[in-house]
């Protein structure tokens, strides 16, 4: 997908429009506006007439650094209902409330805001905050889902705190999290996400294996690429499933995370989510092997400098059963190889190897030497797919090789 170009009216600058609906959780979005003014985005922020009862005027013009209008009769003779929305290369709603998608859905156009969505060609994103009965509701769920057969990325919302004592599914995600997304789209896409109504499964991180209680056989994986592909997915529209395996990161929004500890917790919870899959990315490290019995109490050293006898048995490969027994007819599964070459081969030799073995229809191919992609926040890999193509993706962002992952997984998959 092919990155906008910035508005000229920004100087240059990537032109984003902030819309924000009345809701409690429009306090947040002071917080998404610096992050945006922060790295140099020219926003303007378009509140609905509710959304000043929670956040005031003053707070998004010294925030932005720009006026804040919210009705289509302030300064008429620019045109703002139209010219704010065809001028932005991205308009982000946060919070979107039911109200506001009931409106947008059906093509309301009583206020500035819902005139600047009729008016936009850019993408556009809406980001729910609402309690958890108004979002589940029937009416609610299907103008979420027209908005998305429209073309507009709808954010699965959190599942946390709300207004009150109440707790559930509607919490809007963290800010940071909102902007990595938006970011995404920005950087990635224009026209309808490629992946939207598909259902995608990844794995993040590195497995544990216990050798007692304080005690584990593991790895160096920090999860980072796993969650970088959640959120590519989620920017192009998918609905993501991230199965995170002793991951430390922040829950990227718009994403249902199950949390794992070992290679067999890490089975179970992939393979009950392959079943309604599109794509499994198997991005996760899993142990390859465990001890064959782990102790109840702490291993001691002992006095005479021997150590204790340890023995190892296999864990699933759980990439192979995958691969070998689809959940579903056009599942594409993905796998990732760690490797850093030896005697028998090089590092795409046995990448290429392991493809076959493995039978996934793409296996992303790491050089690892020197302890290199673990924990960082770049990544340069080799996409091999079962067809035989061949992707080099050079150094960059993690990001950057997750889109480049889903560019070859979008035309594998079937309709």
């Amino acid at each position: 997908m092919a990155a906008p170009e910035a508005s000229p009216e920004a100087g240059g600058r990537p032109s984003v429009v902030l819309g924000v609906a009345g809701g409690i959780a429009a306090y947040k979005a002071a917080e998404l506006l610096r992050r945006f003014t922060e790295t140099g985005h020219d926003v303007t922020v378009v509140p609905t007439p509710s959304a000043l009862h929670f956040v005031g005027e003053a707070t998004w013009a010294g925030l932005s650094g720009k006026p804040v209008h919210t009705q289509v009769w302030e300064s008429v003779h620019e045109v703002p209902h139209v010219r704010i929305g065809q001028s932005a290369d991205l308009v982000v709603v946060a919070p979107a409330t039911a109200d506001l998608l009931a409106r947008a859905a059906h093509g309301r156009a009583d206020d500035l805001l819902t005139n600047v969505l009729l008016t936009a060609r850019c993408p556009v994103v809406f980001v729910p905050a609402m309690h958890t009965e108004m979002w589940e509701h029937a009416a609610t769920q299907a103008n979420v889902a027209t908005l998305r057969q429209r073309g507009a990325l709808v954010v699965e919302p959190a599942v946390g705190r709300l207004t009150g004592a109440d707790s559930g599914k509607g919490r809007l995600p963290d800010p940071d999290e909102i902007f990595a997304i938006c970011q995404d789209v920005l950087a990635h896409g224009v026209g309808e996400p490629d992946l939207a109504g598909r259902t995608v499964v990844v794995s993040a991180g590195g497995t544990r294996e216990p050798l007692d209680p304080v005690r584990y056989l593991g790895n160096r994986s920090s999860g980072r690429q796993g969650v970088a592909l959640a959120r590519a997915a989620v920017a192009r529209g998918a609905e993501v499933t991230l199965v995170a395996a002793n991951v430390t990161l922040p829950d990227p929004a718009g994403v249902k995370v199950v949390r794992v500890e070992t290679t067999e917790e890490l089975r179970d919870a992939v393979v009950s989510a392959a079943v309604s899959a599109d794509v499994v990315v198997m991005a996760a490290a899993p142990a390859d092997f465990r001890p064959l019995d782990a102790t109840d109490t702490k291993i001691k050293k002992a006095g005479d400098g021997s150590v204790p006898p340890l023995e190892l048995t296999q864990t699933p490969d759980i990439l192979a059963e995958l691969s070998h027994t689809r959940a579903r007819p056009g599942q594409v599964v993905v796998g990732f190889a760690a490797e850093t070459g030896d005697e028998t081969g090089s590092v795409l030799d046995l990448g290429r190897a392991k493809l076959a073995r493995k039978g996934c229809d793409l296996l992303v191919v790491n050089d690892v030497r020197g302890g290199a992609v673990f924990g960082s926040g770049d990544n340069q890999a080799v996409i091999l797919g079962a067809d035989g193509t061949q992707i080099e993706v050079p150094p960059g962002p993690k990001t950057a090789l997750a889109h480049a992952i889903w560019d070859e997984v979008a035309p594998r998959l079937q309709d």
